[in-house]
């Protein structure tokens, strides 16, 4: 078995990197097409009126693009510095490269694997932390905004959360407990705190000046691709004052991330959640539709297709 997988192993391997590659760009295709909130009419009708605006403007949403993904290169390569010095373009490959095979993964749990397959073996499992480490990063840079975003929020208008079904919440909870001490009287709980102790072990041994440049380079990123948001809803005519605005955006980034769900539906998670928030201000439901989908098309869908390229020229290191 082994021999016979060695010996058609580059064909194999090519009609994973096509597979990949066809089902990100099926489902990016699927998405714009068959987009049940956004019809293609509609979306070639804003399209239309966004570039009936002067070609700096449109430069302009590109850059915001460009920042927020160059700032995610520049992390993830001073991050991986720790245990591998890499250059921007491969830091650049492996970052688009790994968003292409991620884009139909569960929050992109796949990114994980695909970055560390650009090492060799005995490198892998910590790539994969520092990965875990680099998105934690973001993670606690969007609490941290969308915490105080909330806050105003709250203290500002007259806000309400949806209502919740107090059965379901119990039964829930219930789970939860159940399943806790249950793996707790099993192997499993003492494996979970051994990797969680190595986790811990790893972190420290990380340079402060590389954690503080990662939560450094998460939070301009945040900054950039959050004032992308702002800059579209402006563009489509919204006049509410600025602070309410990035408010409203910190706490649907927020809230968006606590829902698990596909890379292909972040778009519809972030609208669904826009369209409730921004009800607090009266904003129409397409707009709110057009710019998350125009924000999925600028920092997904586009970065995506450009990845597409380094999945298919994509190598396994060889082992040293």
């Amino acid at each position: 078995m082994y021999n016979i997988f060695y010996k058609y192993k580059p064909s194999i391997i090519l009609v994973l990197k096509l597979i990949i590659v066809i089902a990100a760009l099926y489902f990016i295709y699927y998405k714009l097409v068959f987009n049940q909130l956004f019809s293609v009419a509609q979306l070639k009708q804003q399209l239309y009126f966004l570039f009936t605006y002067k070609l700096w403007i449109i430069i302009l949403l590109f850059l915001f693009t460009d920042a927020n993904w160059f700032l995610e290169i520049f992390k993830w390569k001073k991050l991986v510095s720790v245990e591998k010095k890499i250059t921007f373009f491969e830091a650049y490959e492996q970052c688009l490269g790994s968003l292409t095979a991620s884009l139909i993964t569960p929050n992109r749990i796949g990114e994980y694997g695909a970055k560390a397959l650009y090492f060799t073996k005995k490198l892998r499992k910590k790539i994969m932390v520092l990965n875990l480490i680099g998105n934690l990063s973001q993670l606690t840079i969007t609490f941290l905004f969308g915490f105080f975003g909330l806050l105003f929020l709250v203290f500002n208008y007259s806000f309400e959360f949806p209502k919740l079904n107090l059965i379901k919440l119990a039964i829930f909870l219930l789970v939860i407990f159940i399943l806790f001490f249950g793996i707790k009287k099993t192997n499993l709980f003492t494996s979970i705190k051994t990797y969680l102790a190595k986790f811990i072990f790893y972190i420290n041994k990380i340079p402060k000046s590389i954690i503080f440049s990662t939560l450094f380079y998460a939070l301009v990123r945040y900054l950039v691709f959050s004032h992308q948001f702002y800059f579209l809803l402006r563009l489509l005519g919204v006049q509410t004052p600025y602070l309410d605005t990035m408010s409203l955006i910190f706490a649907m980034y927020f809230i968006a991330s606590l829902i698990p769900s596909l890379s292909l539906f972040d778009w519809a998670i972030k609208g669904s959640v826009a369209i409730w928030l921004f009800s607090l201000v009266n904003l129409s439901v397409l707009t709110i539709v057009t710019v998350t989908t125009f924000m999925w098309i600028l920092n997904f869908a586009i970065p995506a297709v450009l990845g597409s390229i380094f999945v298919l020229n994509f190598k396994i290191p060889e082992e040293t």
